[in-house]
């Protein structure tokens, strides 16, 4: 089935007319030789297009974009270094199951496989880190794989789509229609779920004393939220999430207990570990969560909702799988459910929030704490979009701002992309204008793509970035502290860069805060500029993120050192404690 009527336009055209049929507002990238004919359709159509200065920003701003407005990202770049640029951004939106199609050009379909200048197979490199990907071979096809390929990219579990396009298909004069609907034999996403499981999980929930609701990403994806706060309130059941999962309930909800895992909370790996019922909504039981896979909830039972059947015991054994879109499911569930028998559950965790809070220690009154920092964005930015580098300050971000609803909190989950960031909070600006986004960062993830000052301020995107500048890799420095004997190899950075002339020189406002008292006014001062902004925060340059689960050790095995040591040197010699014994310093 086809809409409308042909007419006759060259492959370049006919992509932009696609792009128009899926209502495609924005797309980002980066123009070269084997993707100009796309470029000159551009120039007199009416898609706004961001030119970043790296294709790798391109990608991590598609992605933004796509994950604060939950529509499919585009981005867009030329063959050869210019796809393979696009190649770390694709991945990270493949690991966190976010929808974008990537477009790139190719050279001519007679050059391919001879090594031509700038030729790289490049559904061959994306093949493993793509829901799919197409080379297109003859014009003809290029509407139904547009339509195909954004059909993919937001449907089931959502993911990347690559579309690789030769010049010369590019220039080929085709009869243009776009499909109505798209017919895929392989591919038929299960949506409504069993309704015998259904049931079977209400009678599971109805019988539980302990429960606990572990909400993931797919939550977000699906726009689950309401449904998973009706549930959690109605048989009266904490909820902990995945750093992917944050914002689906809001943080200062009674029920919730903060992110679990390896940097979670104490109170919430504590729960997971004593609970008899797991509720698993969205997620997919990844390593930074379990911990060691087989201490992880020893009395817990698991219902397990996911779109993907992939993830369903894939890494935990599962008593009650349910496929389907996590909403459908859990307005179905919340038709059976009733109240359980949790109250005494409840309680002992109140309690367990109450000895074990996240908190932090203030080194000195001069000093400026990173969680500090975080604080004062929440007071001052409460209904901001969040989004984060990756390192301990997004860590700190996921502990310590006040999270309200989702698709505020826009972070690089299953591969911890440095450089993520500051990409992605353009295209969540450019997705969401009357927000105000903050990026939070390192001064080392920053400059791993700190040339998209460029891009905000020759489109002016007021972000604003605010780095917490230690001088070190942190988390590395972290790691190399308490298990390298502060061998601190290759991760001392301090003095790199001049943050506030760095965002002059590209015509940002720079601002600097050296004391406690100077945070607040400068976040403010940044936000109300209405002008893309780099705040440079000096902040303790040792400070460590608490509470925390060494590798290979179960979730209630914590690290939380800060509350036994005024200073480094009492630390215990952690390399000295066998990872799969118990570890429990607050003994020691």
């Amino acid at each position: 089935m086809t809409t409308g009527s042909t007419e006759k336009v060259n492959g370049a055209r006919a992509l932009i007319k696609c792009l128009e049929e899926e209502g495609v507002d924005t797309i980002f990238g980066y123009p070269g030789g084997q993707i100009i004919p796309f470029y000159n359709e551009i120039y007199d159509s009416n898609l706004r297009h961001i030119l970043v200065r790296h294709e790798q920003a391109a990608a991590h701003a598609a992605d933004g974009y796509a994950r604060a407005t939950g529509k499919t990202g585009v981005c867009v770049s030329t063959s050869g270094p210019g796809a393979t640029n696009l190649v770390t951004g694709i991945a990270t939106a493949y690991m966190d199951s976010v929808p974008i199609v990537a477009l790139t050009g190719q050279v001519p379909t007679f050059l391919i496989g001879n090594d031509a200048f700038q030729e790289a197979d490049i559904t061959g490199i994306t093949q493993p880190i793509t829901k799919h990907n197409y080379l297109i071979q003859d014009a003809k096809e290029l509407p139904r794989i547009v339509k195909e390929a954004f059909h993919i990219a937001s449907t089931g579990r959502p993911g990347p789509v690559l579309i690789d396009l030769p010049k010369d298909v590019q220039n080929a004069e085709i009869d243009f229609y776009y499909p109505d609907k798209v017919e895929l034999r392989g591919y038929k996403p299960t949506y409504k779920g069993n309704t015998q499981q259904i049931k079977r999980a209400a009678e599971e929930i109805a019988n539980s004393c302990m429960p606990i609701i572990y909400a993931g990403g797919g939550v977000i994806s699906s726009n689950a939220s309401a449904e998973l706060v009706e549930l959690a309130e109605t048989i009266n059941a904490p909820v902990t999430t995945t750093l992917m999962g944050i914002g689906s309930i809001p943080t200062e909800h009674p029920l919730y207990v903060g992110m679990l895992g390896m940097h979670g909370s104490k109170y919430a790996n504590y729960a997971i570990q004593e609970s008899d019922l797991i509720i698993a909504v969205g997620a997919r039981f990844d390593d930074r969560v379990t911990g060691k896979l087989e201490s992880f909830a020893p009395n817990a039972r698991v219902i397990h909702i996911d779109v993907d059947p992939a993830e369903i015991s894939k890494n935990v054994k599962v008593h009650i799988p349910i496929v389907g879109d996590a909403r459908q499911i859990l307005k179905s569930l919340n038709k059976h459910i009733k109240r359980c028998n949790s109250e005494k559950w409840v309680e002992k965790i109140k309690q367990w929030k109450k000895e074990y809070p996240l908190t932090y220690k203030q080194m000195s009154p001069d000093v400026i704490m990173p969680q500090f920092v975080i604080e004062q964005i929440s007071k001052a930015c409460k209904d901001a979009i969040i989004v984060t580098e990756v390192g301990q300050h997004q860590m700190w971000a996921a502990q310590f701002f006040k999270y309200k609803e989702p698709r505020t909190f826009i972070t690089s989950g299953g591969l911890g992309t440095m450089g993520y960031g500051f990409p992605a909070a353009i295209g969540a600006k450019v997705g969401k204008p009357d927000k105000t986004v903050i990026n939070i960062a390192g001064d080392g993830s920053f400059q791993m793509n700190s040339q998209e000052l460029a891009t905000a301020v020759q489109n002016d995107i007021p972000v604003v970035s605010v780095i917490l500048n230690n001088g070190y890799l942190g988390m590395v420095r972290q790691w190399q502290e308490l298990f390298y004997d502060r061998r601190y190899s290759h991760t001392y950075i301090k003095g790199s860069v001049d943050f506030v002339k760095l965002a002059e020189a590209y015509g940002a406002l720079g601002l600097r805060a050296e004391k406690p008292s100077e945070v607040r006014p400068a976040i403010e001062e940044a936000v109300r500029s209405g002008r893309p902004a780099v705040v440079e925060v000096i902040v303790e340059c040792e400070a460590n993120v608490y509470p925390m689960v060494p590798a290979g050790a179960a979730i209630n095995e914590i690290l939380d050192i800060e509350e036994h040591a005024d200073t480094p040197c009492s630390m215990p010699d952690l390399r000295k404690v066998k990872v799969d014994g118990v570890l429990d310093l607050e003994e020691q």
